[in-house]
């Protein structure tokens, strides 16, 4: 086992849950280093694509979420 690994198992639950967190938030801001695949470029284009042609064909976030709890 790593000095890492064994550092991280002796963090609290909270410590463990604040070091995710952080690692996610550094990761979002990095995100130029993590290419696109060619189906997810594919996709994004497709979605551009048919908001473009109905740019008022959209849901707010909140009932998206809502739809979601719902299930």
């Amino acid at each position: 086992m790593s000095i890492l690994q064994q550092q991280i198992q002796e963090l609290s639950l909270a410590e463990k849950i604040q070091l995710v967190q952080d690692l996610w938030d550094d990761i979002a801001t990095t995100t130029e280093d993590l290419p696109l695949t060619q189906l997810q470029i594919a996709d994004l284009d497709r979605r551009q694509e048919q908001y473009q042609a109905n740019p008022t064909d959209v849901s707010p976030w909140a009932e998206v979420q809502q739809r979601i709890l719902d299930r």
